[in-house]
């Protein structure tokens, strides 16, 4: 299947600025394509893959991906889907993070310099001149369109910084500087990204007169309403130190039933003939489908054998048993419940805690906390099972 019907049928494409040239490049050969990762942490989350998958799927087709992490640009905070100025880093932390991310991405793509390279912006855009930089690029673009465009229209009403209103002139430039550099044609990212993307088509068309192309990828919420990537608990992150992988396959593996088909579609390599079989699942087989998602996805990540050992703790759970490839949280003889249920990330308060108890939803092992006074006492080496309905549970061991 052609590249760009392959992101149709997985559900990755929302908007393209020229959908029918697209289509025919990316069916014709090679196109060297683009997308952008501002280091505004040490790992990207969940809410990322859709982006990180896509570029996966070209790159599979035969594309060539130039992953770009905005040491430049993370200096000035895109305003796009933000209700506030972004936090300013320290060129320090900047650099840990870029370091970071390349790293991470480097499990999803193929960087040898053929299939993909990965750069980092401040390259190009810490050695750029002011004036320079505003005679050459800053007068092709209008105020009277920027301000028109809905990122900067949301953040109007709240204030939106001066530094904030340069950064699609400098997304723009990166397209344009990727172009000249690499001969990127395409640019790939999440459908907030819209306005900036379009900037940059604009831009390469009246400084090279050369057409180049955008597609935007939806943005992700759950069936339930959720931002994609977040819990109650924060972000899922992928990085197995910030996110056990056990957490991570649970995550997915409590996928709400109307999401299965959709997110086997965006973050697995399954065939679409066997999603389809999957996504008829019913009833009680539902969670055979959710399954298959749980180790698909976490084996992308965290690779085969963590997915193996989570899936293999989770039926462990299921079954009261603690299991090694568990979350564990260490406790001090004597420890109240409720303490444990707090700290180890069972519940957000000792108050909440104490709720959960008294609302029949705590269980040690397989038995039932009925007192909110209860302590850990005697544990065993290899610890009990603390657990929180159905879903939620962690290793508890003698300290």
């Amino acid at each position: 299947m052609p590249a760009l019907e392959t992101l149709e049928a997985r559900g990755f494409v929302k908007q393209t600025t020229h959908e029918a040239e697209i289509r025919e490049a990316l069916a014709a050969g090679p196109v060297t394509f683009y997308i952008g990762f501002d280091p505004t942490a040490d790992s990207l989350h969940a809410g990322s893959l859709v982006q990180v998958m896509a570029m996966s799927f070209l790159q599979r087709a035969g594309h060539k991906v130039v992953a770009v992490v905005g040491g430049g640009t993370s200096r000035v905070g895109d305003p796009s889907g933000k209700s506030e100025l972004r936090k300013m880093m320290s060129d320090e932390t900047i650099a840990a993070n870029t370091r970071a991310l390349k790293e991470q991405l480097s499990r999803f793509l193929t960087f040898d310099g053929d299939k993909g390279v990965m750069v980092d912006n401040a390259e190009w855009l810490m050695q750029l001149g002011y004036i320079d930089f505003l005679r050459e690029i800053g007068r092709h673009f209008s105020v009277n369109r920027m301000l028109a465009a809905e990122a900067y229209k949301q953040r109007l009403e709240k204030g939106l910084s001066f530094i904030e209103f340069n950064y699609q002139l400098l997304q723009a430039y990166d397209f344009l500087e990727l172009y000249r550099r690499h001969g990127v044609r395409l640019q790939v990212g999440g459908d907030d990204q819209w306005g900036n993307i379009v900037a940059g088509v604009d831009l390469i068309r009246r400084l090279e007169q050369t057409q180049a192309w955008g597609i935007t990828t939806p943005l992700l919420t759950t069936a339930s309403g959720a931002k994609m990537g977040k819990t109650a608990n924060g972000a899922v992150w992928l990085d197995a130190g910030k996110l056990a992988p056990f957490d991570y396959w649970q995550y997915w593996y409590n996928t709400d039933d109307r999401d299965v088909g959709r997110f086997l579609r965006l973050f697995t390599y399954l065939p679409l003939e066997r999603i389809e079989e999957l996504d008829g699942f019913t009833g009680a087989r539902i969670n055979d489908a959710k399954r298959v998602l749980a180790n698909e996805v976490t084996a992308i990540c965290h690779g085969a054998e963590a997915a193996a050992k989570a899936d293999e703790a989770s039926r462990a759970m299921v079954a009261g048993a603690a299991d090694a490839s568990m979350p564990s949280h260490a406790v001090a003889d004597g420890t109240p419940v409720v303490v444990a249920l707090a700290e180890a990330g069972l519940a957000k308060s000792r108050g909440e805690a104490r709720r959960l108890v008294q609302g029949g939803g705590v269980r040690l092992d397989n038995e039932k906390v009925t007192d909110i006074d209860t302590t850990l006492d005697g544990l065993p080496a290899d610890g009990v099972v603390l657990r929180v309905g159905k879903k939620r549970a962690v290793r508890v061991t003698p300290a």
